[in-house]
């Protein structure tokens, strides 16, 4: 089975909604299915209906003019003489459905009639009373135009004859079409239905509702007649949809039936949006019970426990998740997962810190040694110096003290600072000058140091050589300008973007001996050593006040990302309660 195709970025909430939509479909297509298929059978029981109440109208009203056959027989014999008139208007009167009887005598004269009838001289030779004087026992037809009164009617004719038996004229029934009709409170007709009373040619006599009909087809009668009834389709004169069914009455005569057509409002007795609606309800309901319940049960839990991970990744390890203690059991477990991790790693976390201080404690305290060392050395070789007579010796052995002593105070700024890796380049080339300073003065004139410094912060491995460059340049100018009347001494370190430089410059009265290049000391050979070192190149050249200046032009350094700062052991965090 495949798997949904759903986006990494879909959540829950829509991939539960999902999965429960397609989990319900089945059972609302089934729903929507048997919906369907009762409904067409209900419709299809719906027209069979509106044909078989066509047939039983017309059955209905054959019957009738069956029995006003019989009645015009019953009463033919006694329908002449002076009563003739009195006793047809009693039987009009019990018997519903007679508009007027009427008896005409073989010439087309009324003889004697219920109600009035107009004078038609033309009767004697119509065809309907030509036909029964030619022998024919009985007609239905639609009353012809003389005979017709206010509203349509049928005539039903009984050919009478005299003791002889021939031609004697004819009783005549008048029935109104209304009274042939159906009645619409007929249960058995569908809902909505609507009556008409048409000939053949499409023509309505009679409607009870005219927007509910159509024009007839021409073809109807024909369909009618043959088989009983006649069952189409068609759009009616206020343009609803509607079915029609078509059987005869008598003669020429038919009745209409008329019903909505089926739909989702229409006739059927079988609302068909109860079986859709009930299914669809249901579907929505569970979907939006499931979205709520994922909102309440899993959603919010969800969004409680990511800020909790939010405050363990600022390292507020010391939050604990006391709320989850109401979700459910899944959501439980899974804090109480969290709040192990976090356990773990406020544990994993001191370790490291007590790890981290421990090592930092013993590379300040190698720091420190490798500095008391260093002023051991220094010591000894002060005490050899003294022991020295040769100027040349104890001007190298000084020398070497020097730069013994810078290299003990880049170990002292190490572990004395807050970064036992890094040390502040301004503040060491102030203590390194003073340090120099100090001790040069102790055997020449007074110099006055003017010292100007960028920020940089620079590892051991490059402030070693930086250190002793300047202890070399301090020094020759202590030798060849400072020191025996004084002066002023100019250091300056400045940063311009990808290179760094650092020059040393004296007011002395006159240049070493190797300042224009005649020859090469030990010194020089050091301090370009030393650029050399660094990656850079050392100039020394007189300057505008009389003396010299040694430069150092070197790559800046790149300085990574300062540490955290150094934090103490401390106890196991305690826990608060988010």
């Amino acid at each position: 089975m495949k798997r949904l195709a759903l986006g990494p970025r879909t959540t829950i909430r829509v991939r539960l909604g999902t999965a429960l939509a397609l989990a319900l479909l089945p059972v609302l297509m089934l729903g929507v299915g048997e919906s369907m298929v009762a409904f067409r059978k209900d419709a299809q029981e719906q027209k069979v209906s509106l044909a078989l109440a066509a047939e039983r109208s017309a059955a209905t009203a054959r019957a009738r003019m069956e029995s006003a056959s019989v009645l015009l027989e019953t009463l033919a014999p006694d329908s002449m003489g002076f009563q003739c008139a009195q006793r047809l208007t009693e039987v009009t009167n019990r018997l519903k459905g007679y508009d007027n009887l009427v008896r005409f005598d073989a010439h087309g004269r009324v003889a004697c009639a219920a109600q009035t009838v107009a004078a038609d001289p033309g009767r004697r030779d119509s065809p309907w009373f030509s036909r029964l004087r030619a022998g024919q026992t009985n007609i239905i037809i639609r009353t012809p135009g003389a005979l017709a009164g206010d509203h349509p009617t049928l005539l039903a004719a009984e050919r009478a004859t005299n003791e002889f038996g021939d031609f004697d004229g004819a009783l005549v029934a008048l029935i109104s079409l209304d009274s042939l009709r159906p009645s619409l409170t007929d249960r058995a007709l569908p809902r909505g239905t609507e009556v008409a009373i048409a000939d053949g040619q499409g023509h309505y006599l009679s409607r009870t509702r005219a927007g509910a009909f159509s024009a007839p087809r021409p073809d109807f009668a024909d369909h009618a007649r043959q088989a009983g009834s006649y069952l189409y389709s068609a759009r009616s004169l206020d343009g609803h949809e509607r079915v029609y069914s078509a059987a005869p009455l008598a003669g020429d005569v038919f009745v209409i039936l008329s019903a909505p057509a089926e739909g989702l409002f229409s006739w059927a007795g079988l609302n068909p949006l109860s079986s859709i609606l009930f299914p669809l309800l249901a579907f929505t309901v569970a979907l939006l019970a499931v979205w709520v319940v994922t909102e309440q049960v899993v959603i919010r839990w969800l969004i409680y426990l990511q800020r909790i991970a939010t405050l363990y990744a600022k390292g507020r390890l010391s939050v604990r998740p006391r709320q989850a203690e109401y979700a459910p059991p899944e959501i439980r477990q899974l804090a109480a997962t969290l709040e192990t991790m976090a356990e773990a790693i406020a544990a994993r976390d001191l370790s490291l810190r007590e790890s981290l201080a421990e090592k930092d404690a013993l590379l300040r305290e190698i720091h420190h040694r490798v500095k008391n060392n260093l002023q051991v050395i220094s010591s000894l070789l002060s005490l050899q110096q003294r022991s020295l007579t040769d100027a040349a010796a104890r001007t190298a052995m000084s020398d070497t003290r020097q730069r013994v002593g810078a290299l003990a105070l880049i170990y002292r700024a190490l572990y004395q600072g807050a970064d036992v890796r890094r040390v502040d380049l301004r503040q060491f080339m102030s203590e390194l000058i003073g340090q120099m300073v100090v001790e040069q003065q102790a055997e020449g004139g007074a110099v006055r140091t003017e010292l100007e410094a960028d920020e940089l912060t620079i590892d051991p491995d490059k402030l070693a050589p930086l250190a002793l460059f300047a202890v070399e340049a301090i020094s020759n100018a202590y030798k060849h300008a400072l020191g025996r009347n004084g002066g002023v001494l100019k250091v300056r370190f400045t940063v311009t973007g990808a290179e760094a430089e650092l020059s040393v410059a004296d007011e002395g009265g006159c240049a070493p001996p190797n300042a224009q290049g005649e020859g090469v000391g030990v010194g020089r050979a050091l301090m370009s050593a030393f650029a050399r070192q660094l990656r850079g190149r050392m100039e020394m050249g007189p300057n505008d006040a009389g003396g010299v200046t040694a430069r150092l032009i070197f790559p800046t350094p790149s300085i990574a990302e300062a540490p955290p700062p150094r934090a103490k052991p401390r106890g196991k965090a305690s826990r608060a309660p988010a």
